[in-house]
């Protein structure tokens, strides 16, 4: 959708220590930069594509850096009023440098890290500003920040494929195309499971996983890794699973905005896990194939659960959202809040029962985890990570 080509590199002068930016590549976002003084600059982040709002989501290039210099950064057009930013988190430093000597990749970075209302209000808007001060570790490298640790749609495609080249996983990992995105990129499904022995398997329920419906949220897609990497293993727990379920896996729902920078849409400018109850296929392809595919699984066999894994910017944890009636089942095995407390009782250091939430607001009503649930799938939850 954006040029993939950066531009012949700017003509400088001798001696001109001006930091030169760069977010022309996948994934990148950062639309302008204005030098402050010789070691600040003030940095805008470029809003998803065709909205004025949802800036984010940043991840951008620099180089002709000096080291050891006491460099401050502040971006100044975030819409969020809250952040975890007040709470402790750190900008991401990746230095190639130190990627190529020490093997060192992505780090948090940042000294006197401020989030503040400021006074750029425009266009009824109220924009906030993240301020920190670092120092680069070598002279002259090629670093890059982002907001959180990137994971591309090419990450995604490299991944698939050594599935698929695998001899043992390829067995029991079938990937297929769901449907194609606006701009025509692939929007693939797994089919994990073990195949069944002659006449068994039919009996198997299905447990339906999808992730990255917002590109900003990249850290759903590496817990979408980190459950594949477990599930294609051979664990004897991961064997288990796999002979007992049917695992239905859309890793990248939103492989566009993911493509381009956005932090929360699509190509439409449209939220789309708000977009679950929509007949849009033309417009929302992924979600109206999703809720195909889920309609179609439900006519074969049982869904024991549905889960959409998320981001989280405001909150710590990981914790999950599910749906209660008001007045709920009395059989206990069909309560939404069973899953979750064994999540939290099996790894109370990683899960929070607490932060969970049950309640189905008005305003969540398009979402995927409330439309599965009112389609009849009693565990549909979405998961949330910091």
């Amino acid at each position: 959708v954006r040029g993939l080509c950066p531009l012949t590199q700017i003509l400088r002068q001798k001696e001109d220590n001006t930091l030169i930016f760069e977010a022309r590549f996948e994934s990148g976002n950062l639309q302008k930069v204005v030098k402050v003084n010789e070691f600040e600059y003030q940095l805008t982040l470029r809003t998803d594509l065709y909205t004025s709002r949802h800036t984010q989501w940043y991840y951008f290039q620099v180089s002709n850096m000096q080291a050891g210099m006491p460099y401050r950064f502040t971006i100044v057009n975030f819409t969020n009023h809250n952040s975890l930013y007040k709470r402790g988190l750190r900008p991401l430093l990746y230095s190639e440098a130190d990627a190529k000597k020490h093997k060192v990749g992505w780090r948090r970075t940042g000294n006197e890290i401020k989030y503040y209302k400021n006074n750029a209000g425009q266009g009824g808007h109220q924009y906030f500003s993240l301020t920190w001060t670092f120092q680069f570790p070598h002279d002259l490298d090629t670093c890059y920040f982002a907001h959180c640790y990137p994971y591309t749609y090419s990450n995604l495609q490299e991944y698939l494929v050594a599935i698929s080249k695998d001899p043992v996983k390829s067995t029991f990992c079938k990937i297929h195309i769901l449907c194609h995105s606006l701009a025509g990129n692939i929007v693939y499904v797994l089919t994990i499971t073990n195949p069944p022995e002659s006449g068994k398997g039919t009996e198997r329920k299905a447990v339906i996983l999808t992730a990255r419906v917002h590109p900003g949220e990249t850290n759903s897609s590496w817990i979408m890794k980190g459950f594949l990497d477990y599930i294609l293993g051979d664990s004897g727990t991961a064997r288990l699973l796999r002979d007992n379920f049917v695992f239905k896996v859309v890793p990248m729902l939103n492989p566009d905005g993911v493509i381009v920078g956005n932090h929360r849409c699509s190509l439409t400018g449209q939220d789309l896990n708000r977009k679950y109850r929509s007949n849009g296929k033309k417009c929302y392809p992924s979600i109206w194939y999703t809720r195909n595919m889920v309609k179609r699984v439900m006519g074969e066999r049982d869904v024991f659960l549905y889960c959409d894994i998320h981001g989280h910017n405001g909150k710590k944890n990981v914790f999950m959202y599910g749906c209660e009636r008001k007045q709920q089942a009395k059989s206990p095995y069909m309560h939404p809040r069973v899953f979750p407390l064994l999540l939290s009782k099996s790894c109370p250091d990683k899960f929070s029962f607490t932060d969970c939430h049950f309640r189905v607001r008005k305003s969540k009503e398009g979402t995927g985890r409330v439309v599965m649930w009112k389609m009849g799938i009693n565990n549909s939850y979405t998961l949330e990570a910091s």
